[in-house]
């Protein structure tokens, strides 16, 4: 019998294996081997809501609409909530109660901004965007009430619709995104 397992290889640190077959080290996001696909691969199996939505509809999906929303920083929003490829999405009430969290999450957005050279200053116009965009979401993905709290708060639902694509075409939508974003960049 088997008590107690924690099935983590310490001798390497705290890593996962990706989808690429890469290793992400959570005490070293900066110095770990991933790509825009591992990201990609990573938010299209990601569903958004801790699964508590009527329909699975992943993360990819969410930072597409986003994007679609956000003008001056289209590529930013696209990759605002890149580090839940790898550490999933983590309901905002249960994240509040885990700070050492937010600050490994905090450490591995930082990195994904690093190695994808987007434009730190991008945080407060995406912000506002994603408000709007979690008030439509939650009037369309989830159960009566849940966005209440966006009329009382004065935020506009933005006017976006919530389709709830399969894995692979939110991943395959989100690269052509990527791509088309990164060509006009340069």
């Amino acid at each position: 019998m088997m008590t107690n397992v924690v099935a983590v290889n310490f001798a390497r640190g705290p890593t996962i294996t990706l989808a690429s077959g890469r290793l992400f080290d959570f005490l070293d996001p900066h110095g770990s081997d991933f790509s825009i696909e591992d990201i990609a691969h990573g938010l299209a199996h990601v569903c958004r809501y801790a699964g508590q939505c009527r329909a699975f509809f992943s993360v990819a999906e969410h930072s597409i609409i986003v994007s679609d929303l956000v003008t001056e920083f289209a590529y930013e929003a696209l990759l605002h909530d890149a580090a839940e490829a790898f550490i999933g999405d983590i309901t905002r009430p249960l994240k509040q109660l885990l700070p050492e969290f937010k600050r490994i999450e905090a450490n591995v957005q930082d990195a994904i901004i690093e190695r994808f050279g987007m434009n730190p200053e991008y945080k407060e116009a995406v912000k506002e965007a994603d408000l709007r965009v979690l008030a439509a979401e939650q009037m369309q993905a989830m159960a009566p009430g849940c966005a209440d709290w966006a009329v009382a708060a004065g935020v506009e639902p933005a006017p976006v619709v919530v389709r709830y694509l399969d894995p692979v075409t939110a991943k395959r939508e989100f690269l052509d995104r990527y791509e088309r974003y990164r060509r006009s960049a340069r």
